[in-house]
């Protein structure tokens, strides 16, 4: 096969491959540290009661005062945990140790002195009870440790069948049956209350024995005395009087970090019975952003080069708080410049920007601009003269007006088709290829009509009758177990995934056992029965749904809601009529958000939260009023997608250039530039068949049939498979694989098929060399042709070159065509 590309496409080929696997970020310098103003020490004096009581101090330093209301007033803290020192001041009634940890010696009142940058803080220590008898138990102290050292982790002893003979259930969710497998199973052998430190868990956690999980504690350390004195003390199960964590609270909430600044955070665990205690130490943490934030086992949150905003989830015994950091860039902007606003959008973006010291590029030129809204609006390329046809435009609203045409044009429902088909589930294996069929053509006619997105989800859910009548109701057979029903559902139309909660309390959202079972019991009564014109969808009685734990019946409610004693529908309603009302109430924003973030997705790259359908507390938003303001909008345009999407495209902020400057290289979450991301596969296919003008064949379908137009995600197709189509077997975005990877980028540069078309006959090639005798054009309708663009003075002389050196005519513009499709430019949205 012949792999000839002239000099500077050839370049860009080779640097596709680097793009393809995704380069690192430019490294920044870091900013020097301003001194602190005032040093403060949090909290300012300490109770400790009981014999293990401990207390994490955190330092602070106030940098400077905020006046810009832009950046929010107030004072500006850093952390200095730790560069401070510590040191006890009595230390026969407290000690205090490197990290700033305070521990109780004696009774009485103790002074621990911190000191840094010169200055020093004295804070008052008082300790009670630190005599008295230990009391632990397995629920509040070991439970914890076997959450902290991943013990009952899916990767350990919580997968399914358990690891070397010893099963626990995954993140605690069934303590009796783990207190169990720890003091019973095994006829008891793997705990000792006669010699503690010879018990097979003390052994094997300590690295006494050989242990595949390695050493999790050591001998000497809190957690070691706590295994030790909780088998000493004959492992009790639990304390006499039930006291459950009823929440968690990380100190601080928030703060303005620079870069390369540590942020020491504290944990403590409030009790049912009263009680707080600090579990900084055992907490879990996990940064939904490591590029802008890290975080350490012990709480060390580290900022990044990469600005913008990270939520560090701190998680103790399914009970969790969250850390915002807002990260800006190194270098501030003394003046910064005054940016033109098209809609809301823009000033809500500029404002995030101007925070973190970020300006953004500048405009995307026309030709730029109309690739990037074909693809996105109907997932095609223009055309060589559509691109001719726009660039002549003069009309100052010329933007605006494509983006109506792309609105009418039938391959918007299409494109928009195919997107909501990988989400509600059009599986031709399950449904057939007549059920698959309607029920996609359902989904696609939705589109063609611009059905307002509200009726068309209250039409899917309240789906009912024969499905000749309403092809929706074949999400029911696609998804025929009411509880995958429910976080199907909940996960397409909320974000939410609740899947989890079936078997245990959500360990990264607030969702219970009894959430997850009272939205399954709106679909609980959905069945099908046989009719002479085929299969109805049909409400059979009103079965109860039981907690699988309590026995209790739990009856049907939405997320968040408060679980009713009845549902309020007359004997023989629907239920799913009640989750439907809820949903799409006006003043419930679940709804509204979740589809405003999807849509923002797909435009702009990247979801205010990110992934785009994990929304979540512990995910919080990077931009929250944004979010909200594009809700709203959804809302007051009545789910109205082609105002939703003439808005987005109206802003400035989509219209930027991906061309980075100085400032917004790094930044990937702010919307400061075009972010660039592979085309989607049946787009990038139907790309390769528009350009080089030969189309695709799929089995089973027409010749000339699109790849957007595949309604039967089966069709087997080595190219759609390698560029990540769904199977639609879950309803999650993560089924597309969208990250790019060498083996598609050696496709296209050698595949058969594409050399095939590019050479054939009766394709683009062939047809611009019967058209056009003068090579100057000849360029040019290829780069437009190709990348909807006309060559720069330094291509067009570069590709002329090289066409007065090939071994021929044809062979030089068949290389010059294959080269500009393996370039980035091609493959990726820009």
């Amino acid at each position: 096969m012949r792999k000839r590309f002239f000099q500077r496409e050839f370049v860009l080929a080779q640097a596709c491959l680097i793009a393809w696997l995704g380069a690192g970020p430019l490294r920044l310098a870091l900013p020097a540290e301003a001194d602190a103003l005032l040093i403060s020490v949090d909290p300012e004096s300490v109770s400790l009661v009981g014999p293990v009581a401990r207390y994490s101090l955190l330092v602070s330093g106030i940098a400077a005062e905020v006046t810009d209301e832009s950046e929010g007033a107030g004072l500006r803290a850093s952390d200095l945990t730790t560069e401070a020192t510590f040191r006890s001041e009595t230390p026969k009634v407290v000690t205090v140790d490197e990290g700033g940890v305070v521990r109780p010696v004696s009774d009485g009142h103790g002074a621990v002195v911190v000191e840094v940058r010169g200055q020093s803080v004295t804070v008052l220590v008082h300790v009670r009870d630190s005599q008295t008898t230990r009391h632990v138990s397995f629920v509040n102290d070991i439970m914890p440790l076997l959450d902290k050292y991943g013990c009952n982790g899916a990767g350990c002893h919580g997968k399914a069948e358990g690891q070397a003979g010893f099963k626990l259930s995954v993140f605690n969710s069934d303590p009796r049956a783990d207190y169990e497998a720890i003091v019973e199973a095994s006829r008891g052998r793997r705990v000792s209350a006669a010699f503690p430190e010879a018990s097979l868990i003390l052994q094997k956690a300590s690295g006494g024995v050989p242990h595949g999980g390695g050493v999790r504690v050591d001998p000497g350390t809190e957690e070691y005395d706590t295994l030790r004195d909780w088998m000493a003390a004959g492992v009790p199960y639990a304390p006499e009087i039930p006291n459950s964590v009823v929440r968690v609270e990380v100190t601080p909430r928030e703060r303005v970090a620079a870069v390369g600044r540590p942020q020491q955070l504290r944990v403590m665990a409030y009790y049912s019975g009263g009680g707080v205690k600090d579990v900084t130490h055992l907490a879990q943490y996990e940064s939904n952003s490591a590029g802008v934030a890290t975080v350490t086992e012990g709480g060390l949150v580290t900022t990044q080069e990469q600005p913008g905003q990270a939520a560090i989830r701190a998680s103790f015994m399914n009970r969790f708080d969250v850390f915002r950091v807002l990260v800006p860039r190194s270098s501030a902007i003394e003046d910064y410049p005054e940016l033109t606003q098209n809609n809301f959008i823009d000033g809500l973006v500029y404002r995030k920007l101007r925070q973190l010291n970020i300006v953004p590029s500048d405009l995307a030129d026309d030709a730029e601009y109309l690739r990037r809204v074909y693809v996105d609006v109907i997932g095609t390329l223009p055309t060589a003269d559509e691109v001719r046809r726009f660039l002549r435009d003069d009309r100052a609203d010329k933007r605006a007006h494509v983006v109506d045409e792309l609105l009418r044009r039938p391959e918007y429902a299409e494109f928009w088709a195919l997107k909501w088909s990988d989400v509600l589930r059009v599986e031709r294996l399950k449904l057939g290829h007549g059920g698959a069929y309607e029920y996609y053509k359902w989904i696609r006619n939705t589109f063609a009509a611009n059905k307002p997105f509200d009726q068309f989800v209250r039409e899917l859910l309240t789906a009912r009758g024969a499905l000749v009548d309403a092809p929706q109701g074949y999400f029911y057979k696609a998804v025929g177990d009411p509880g995958e029903r429910a976080s199907d559902l909940s996960h397409a139309l909320l974000g939410v995934s609740i899947e989890c909660a079936q078997c245990h309390h959500h360990p990264t959202d607030v969702w219970s056992q009894t959430d997850y079972y009272g939205m399954q019991a709106f679909f609980t009564e959905v069945k099908f029965k046989g009719t002479p014109r085929g299969d109805a969808l049909h409400i059979d009685g009103a079965p109860p749904t039981k907690h699988p734990r309590t026995g209790e019946v739990v009856v049907a409610h939405a997320l968040g809601t408060e679980m009713p004693e009845a549902l309020p529908i007359e004997s023989g309603g629907d239920r799913r009529q009640v989750l439907a009302d809820w949903l799409l109430a006006k003043d419930n924003p679940r709804f509204s958000r979740n589809i405003a973030n999807r849509i923002w997705a797909h435009f702009l790259g990247r979801g205010i939260i990110a992934p785009a359908d994990d929304i979540r507390e512990s995910n919080p938003p990077s931009n929250p009023e944004l979010l909200e303001a594009l809700a709203s909008h959804l809302v007051e345009k009545d789910y109205d997608l082609h105002a939703m999407i003439r808005t987005i495209t109206a802003s400035r902020t989509y219209q930027l250039s991906s061309e980075p400057n100085k400032t917004n290289s790094n930044d990937v979450q702010n919307y400061s530039r075009a972010y660039l991301r592979p085309l989607e596969a049946e787009v990038l296919l139907d790309a390769v068949s528009q350009v080089t003008g030969v189309p695709e064949k799929f089995e089973g379908f027409p010749t000339g049939m699109r790849a957007i137009q595949l309604w039967d995600s089966g069709v087997q197709h080595y190219f759609l498979k390698l560029f990540g189509r769904p199977v639609r077997q879950s309803v999650c975005i993560c089924e597309r694989n969208t990250d790019a990877n060498v083996a598609q980028a050696l496709h296209l540069m050698n595949s058969p098929n594409i050399h095939s078309k590019l050479i054939h006959a009766a394709g683009t090639v062939s047809r611009l060399l019967e058209e056009t005798n003068d090579e100057a054009t000849l360029v040019d309708r290829l780069y437009l042709t190709f990348l909807s663009r006309f060559p720069t003075p330094k291509e067009r002389t570069g590709a002329l070159g090289y066409l007065e050196r090939a071994a021929g005519r044809r062979r030089g513009v068949e290389d010059l065509a294959w080269s500009l499709l393996c370039t980035i430019e091609f493959s990726f949205r820009h």
